[in-house]
């Protein structure tokens, strides 16, 4: 199985059916490493906290950022060298990898990045 740890760019989102802006895509970054995350936005950190990964499904703690203390579940897949992870922003598990308006579900296909 691949592993999810590592550096990933965004290279295509949604939130709710709405395309998120190329501006954002090019300046957010994620990083896994040994069950923390840190969101970096323009090369700052925006938000971070732990996470814990198992059968294609993902939950991310929050610990600071505008998400701390939100636990976020979310479905997670690689299809060739990119990941896909459908967040659950409502608190419910994603179902599929897709969204739909006036949903709370964020959908962001990565590709692998480096430092």
């Amino acid at each position: 199985m691949e592993s999810l740890e590592g550096i990933w760019l965004p290279i295509a989102a949604e939130l709710a059916g709405e395309a998120a802006p190329a501006m954002v895509l090019a300046k957010t970054e994620v990083e896994l490493a040994d069950g923390r995350y840190l969101v970096r936005f323009g090369g700052a950190i925006a938000d971070h906290g732990t996470y814990v990964a198992a059968d294609g499904r993902l939950t991310l703690t929050g610990v600071a950022g505008p998400n701390a203390g939100r636990v976020i579940p979310c479905l997670f897949r690689f299809v060739g060298d990119t990941l896909s992870i459908c967040y659950g922003l409502d608190g419910c598990l994603p179902t599929a990898f897709a969204t739909a308006p006036g949903g709370q579900l964020y959908l962001v296909t990565y590709r692998r990045g480096t430092r």
